[in-house]
């Protein structure tokens, strides 16, 4: 019988985090795989939330996304999964537009539900990226 070696979770961190949001990881990487944690429209450094429009939320939120896979060595063409809330579905025209600037070439599958979200924060994104090289 062949036996595999446990594979150990890798902490990822947000680069700019300071302020304590919640009990989770940004990221965790896992047989060469990084599993990216719902980024929200948040200033890391203080906690709160960046109000705005979809727009500018879900751009705020992807740049989170990017710089937690940049910590792990990842791009967003490494992405192949996101899972996406809104909280108002009727956003998603807006929301899809911002997206769509960030995801380019082959786009990674994705959900995209509307949700009732903290602080009533507009969007709220989790991705899967393969690692290169790894």
């Amino acid at each position: 019988m062949r036996h595999n070696p446990i594979v150990p979770k890798i902490e990822i961190k947000h680069p700019d985090k300071t302020a304590s949001t919640g009990a989770y990881s940004a990221g965790v990487e896992i047989d060469g795989w990084l599993y990216v944690s719902g980024q929200g429209p948040l200033d890391l450094r203080t906690g709160q939330i960046v109000e705005g429009a979809v727009e500018a939320q879900t751009r705020l939120v992807l740049e989170h996304v990017g710089k937690v896979l940049q910590a792990a060595g990842c791009g967003f063409d490494d992405v192949v999964k996101c899972t996406c809330h809104l909280r108002d579905i009727n956003d998603f025209d807006k929301f899809n537009g911002v997206y769509a600037e960030f995801f380019r070439g082959v786009r990674p599958a994705r959900t995209t539900v509307q949700s009732a979200l903290w602080g009533g924060i507009n969007v709220e994104i989790d991705c899967v990226a393969r690692i290169p090289g790894k």
